[in-house]
């Protein structure tokens, strides 16, 4: 089969790729000439664990190819499957310039009938507008070229999408016509191979569903963090209750672990234009307008708990930072806690040294370049140079490589053994035993120290 994917962000190349590892031919369209070129050379723009044998297998067998002419790109597409990004708008609301721009693209150039695919996260109406575009684009050109509009909304985790996409939970097809879902049903018949894991529903239905997937896991992460909040206020291990209540069936374990806050490029998106299509319906969005304000909370417990520690005054104090990227397996720093705890830092007066195993080129990119040339953060290579005379080490994204450090040399390397856990990685029995003062989420009693 041939396919079209327009941009090749996060979304568009894992997409692009991970079709073509069943044989199909894939092309991946954009307009930023500078990305095809790397890619052509085999450069990633993105992190992403399996990604690049994938591409660099699928470059060298003719299966996948970069263009960035829409005519090129469509000219033997049975499938277009539109990529590009929606990013929030002051107001909370999804940007549709781009969705839309390729739209009307797509009608100026299409040649035969193809089913075009809102593979982008949508409000719910968007297929009708991409459809409304297409049309009136076709009818400039004085063509009749039969298409259909689907909404096939992704579910991928950064940092485990190559998994995600070829063995999907679930593969949502939103769609009202039958030769779109025939067509639907044949491409992703290799990836979906017990019947129930694609799911058919209406075009709207299956625009709302993603944006209501992402919002329930946002609202179970702000609402444990909510919890631990108040565990550490009652002397209550937060830990033991996540045990507890993850043990019930209804419950389980997903999502319900307490940190430091959600990042990301989707939830605190999607909450968010969730939030504005239900004002523009007249409707409170209450609980929604709750999981953000606790998560906008949760990104400065961390620092909350440090000035506390600190009496206040953090001016001249050195913190070493494990974790920077959003969460781990990936560079993506998009609303990432770690900005928001540098940020407050910084402007206390404090100087940080910060440490990612892989989104050190991003965070020299997202970071004001001010703070890194004035001295105020450094970012090194090695995970235990950021620790040297720190009076404190801050743990943000909970990387593997984290999990067991070794605490002996922490202690020769840093002025002051605190250490604060935004995760809840450590046991702080054992922390405490070694000697340090132990700050973590929702552990109860804190600081735990001798």
């Amino acid at each position: 089969m041939h396919i079209a994917v327009i941009g090749t962000g996060y979304v568009g190349l894992v997409t692009g790729a991970c079709f073509t590892e069943t044989g199909n031919h894939v092309v991946c369209m954009d307009v930023d000439e500078n990305k095809l070129a790397r890619l052509r050379r085999g450069e990633l723009p993105i992190y992403e664990p399996g990604l690049e044998p994938i591409v660099e297998s699928a470059v060298a067998n003719g299966l996948l190819t970069f263009s960035s002419d829409m005519a090129e790109a469509l000219a033997k597409a049975e499938y277009v499957f539109i990529a590009v990004g929606t990013p929030p708008g002051e107001d909370g609301s999804a940007d549709l310039q781009y969705v839309l721009a390729v739209a009307r693209s797509i009608g100026q150039h299409l040649q035969r009938y193809a089913v075009i695919i809102d593979k982008s996260t949508v409000p719910v109406g968007t297929a009708e507008k991409v459809s409304a575009a297409i049309s009136e684009e076709l009818a400039k050109r004085g063509v009749d070229i039969p298409f259909d509009v689907v909404s096939n909304p992704e579910f991928l985790k950064e940092g485990a999408a190559v998994e995600d996409f070829m063995r999907p939970d679930r593969v949502i097809i939103g769609t009202d016509s039958e030769r779109a879902q025939e067509k639907m049903a044949e491409l992703y018949a290799a990836y979906v191979r017990v019947n129930d894991r694609l799911i058919v529903m209406g075009v709207r239905d299956a625009e709302m569903t993603k944006y209501a997937a992402n919002a329930m896991l946002a609202t179970r992460i702000s609402f444990m963090n909510e919890v631990a909040s108040l565990c550490d206020r009652l002397g209550v291990d937060v830990e033991s209750v996540r045990k507890g209540i993850g043990s019930d069936k209804r419950i389980g374990y997903a999502f319900i672990y307490p940190g430091c806050g959600y990042g990301g490029s989707c939830f605190p998106k999607d909450v968010q234009a969730l939030i504005h299509m239900s004002r523009a319906q007249d409707f409170v969005p209450t609980v929604m307008e709750a999981v953000e304000a606790r998560n906008e909370q949760q990104k400065l417990v961390l620092f909350d708990k440090i000035r506390g520690h600190f009496g206040g005054d953090l001016r001249g104090r050195k913190f070493g930072i494990w974790g920077l990227s959003f969460k781990p397996g990936t560079d993506d720093m998009r609303e990432a806690s770690s900005i928001v705890l540098i940020k407050a830092l910084v402007e206390a007066g404090a100087i940080v040294h910060a440490y990612d195993p892989v989104a050190l080129e991003t965070a020299a990119r997202e970071l004001p370049p001010e703070w890194l040339t004035e001295g105020r953060v450094e970012l090194l290579k090695y995970q235990y140079d950021v620790l040297k005379g720190a009076d404190a080490m801050v743990l943000v994204t909970e990387w593997k490589r984290f999990r067991q450090p070794d605490f002996a040399a922490m202690k020769d390397l840093m002025r002051e053994t605190v250490v604060f856990d935004g995760r809840n990685q450590y046991d702080p029995e054992g922390l405490t035993a070694q000697g340090f003062v132990y700050y973590a989420i929702g552990r109860g009693n804190q600081p735990q120290s001798l």
